[in-house]
């Protein structure tokens, strides 16, 4: 074993992590171009629809992007341990591929009606549906290549892809925006980066065509040992469902917040909380993640050394204990004059607690219409910490700013048009008030310390590989050859299409209710202090595990 370990990778090795994360880094890449893409989007199907309608497909759009991963992981995962690995995500590639391309010259709602959002609707449960059986097929592809004691090295590869299909969606739409200016970009140039990657999709298939299939479920089918009934066997049997679960708490859960809390929620704290220019934070979220990209390949190969449990819990460990100081340092480089404001003008909002709810809004649809809700949303949008003063029933909800006080307004009971007059008027009281108190209305740019920001940046991404970079090696390793497609993609995918996925709308809320911009980081810090402890008390290592022992 120890000779295997040691010599150097082979050339069909070689070809099968290149094939294997070509594709995936493809997958990730159609992925996020939806959600980078999305305002646009959104304009180009949605607007022309009644307020009904566009709940309804707001929601759908959600659960496509979410909710929808998790049964991609039960439909593949379950063709993966009976037919085989290639086929299948053979298979997810070309739904994504061809999905994300019909994507890029469907009609929009101004030429073809409500079908436009419909049909998009459904391209993109299709892309929900082929993640979900991506990750899980090429992770136990490459995993099932590789000799004992390098599959953390090998498998670290399929890691970096979903790093990398940020980094190319992100670069693509850059340059995109650079050639066609931003008028243009937002009437078609947002087609473009859909439509370049059939030319990705034409690359992916070819190399995966000539791919073999995975050793272990070579001999495993040669010896009449494949699973006739993956998804029962892996969630009809405790011995089974027990590993899931223990996986998905203490394990992917706390790494989805950290992948996601380290690479989304730092651009969108960026660009919504600090209100940097968003070319600017997209430039430095690149650069951290070229930067912290090789990382993965480091933690995944140290992993064979040391053992993949220390190096995810530690990440975990060290995102509980940085995370609020890393986001309030991130605030004084990029926007030093918010952090300035925050300090020296507090702000506070007297309403009466019974009409504040709590603003957890996955699809961005629903409408607030209470005074406390309506000043507190107004105040977490604007970036704006505030301490709460408990008002008596009946009162409206009012917002102090020094020794100005604006009276909010209550949206029930009133026209629309009212309700649309009173907004503005609030709005711009509010806008005053704070421009008096010398919040910025954006961060400017004259005093965005790029470099810092940068390193920040970084670290964030740091944690990332750290929870990431051993998790596939990990998750391969806890399950049987028989099983494993099914039983790795359901933890990881719950973990990451919820967990992950609903940072940004949790985070959000937690900003709302409690008044403290930086409040919602407890979701992430939360989360993953949940993963630290179960993973410590219940995860056993699994580096020596020989996966081929239970095929």
């Amino acid at each position: 074993m120890a000779s295997q370990a040691a010599r150097p990778m082979s050339s069909a090795e070689k070809k099968v992590i290149f094939a294997a994360s070509v594709g995936t880094v493809f997958e990730w890449y159609d992925f996020y171009l939806y959600g980078a893409l999305a305002a646009i989007i959104a304009k180009q199907f949605f607007t022309g629809l009644d307020d009904g309608s566009a709940f309804i497909f707001a929601l759908l759009a959600f659960a496509a992007g979410f909710i929808v991963r998790p049964f991609g992981a039960l439909v593949f995962g379950r063709l993966g341990d009976m037919i085989g690995r290639k086929y299948t995500f053979l298979v997810t590639i070309l739904i994504m591929g061809l999905s994300t391309f019909i994507v890029g010259i469907l009609p929009n709602y101004s030429t073809i009606g409500v079908a436009a959002p419909v049909i998009l609707i459904a391209l993109r449960m299709l892309q929900g549906l082929a993640l979900g059986g991506e990750y899980g097929g090429a992770a136990t592809y490459v995993a099932e290549h590789a000799p004992n004691g390098k599959r953390g090295a090998y498998t670290a590869w399929i890691q970096t892809t979903a790093t990398l299909g940020l980094l190319l969606s992100l670069v693509v739409i850059l340059l995109t925006r650079k050639l066609t200016g931003e008028v243009e970009f937002e009437d078609w140039g947002w087609r473009v980066p859909f439509i370049v990657s059939v030319l990705l999709l034409a690359v992916s298939v070819y190399i995966r065509l000539s791919m073999n299939e995975s050793p272990a479920f070579t001999r495993m089918k040669a010896h009449g040992r494949t699973s006739k009934a993956p998804v029962s066997e892996s969630f009809g049997r405790w011995k089974n469902l027990k590993v899931v679960i223990l996986a998905l708490f203490g394990l992917t859960a706390g790494q989805a917040v950290v992948w996601y809390c380290g690479q989304f929620y730092a651009l969108f704290f960026l660009t919504q909380a600090l209100k940097v220019e968003p070319v600017a934070a997209n430039i430095s979220v690149a650069l951290a993640l070229l930067i912290g990209t090789p990382f993965f390949l480091l933690f995944g190969t140290l992993s064979d050394r040391i053992g993949r449990k220390p190096i995810v819990m530690a990440g975990c460990l060290l995102a509980v204990l940085t995370y609020f100081p890393v986001f309030h340092a991130l605030t004084r480089a990029a926007n030093p004059a918010l952090d300035l404001a925050q300090t020296s003008n507090r702000i506070s909002v007297t309403a009466n607690p019974a009409e504040c709810t709590f603003q957890f809004n996955p699809t961005g649809t629903a409408k607030y219409t209470s005074s406390c809700d309506i000043a507190k949303q107004a105040l977490a949008s604007a970036s704006v910490s505030y301490d709460n003063q408990d008002a008596p029933a009946g009162s409206v909800a009012s917002i102090t700013v020094g020794s100005t006080v604006i009276k909010g307004y209550t949206s029930r009971g009133i026209s629309r048009e009212q309700a649309r007059a009173d907004g503005e008027a609030f709005r711009q009281s509010l806008a005053d008030a704070l421009k008096a108190a010398n919040y910025p209305l954006k961060a400017d740019m004259a005093h965005y310390d790029q470099l810092r920001v940068v390193l920040l940046l970084s670290y964030l991404v740091l944690l990332v590989t750290m929870v990431y970079g051993p998790i596939a090696a990990m998750l391969v390793e806890m399950f049987p050859t028989r099983i494993r497609y099914t039983s790795m993609s359901l933890p990881y995918h719950i973990g990451n299409g919820w967990f992950g996925g609903l940072l940004p709308t949790m985070t959000f809320a937690i900003v709302a209710q409690t008044g403290n911009m930086y409040k919602g980081l407890l979701y992430p810090v939360l989360v993953a202090g949940l993963t630290f402890v179960v993973g410590m008390l219940f995860i056993k290592e699994s580096k020596n595990v020989d996966i081929y022992a239970n095929d």
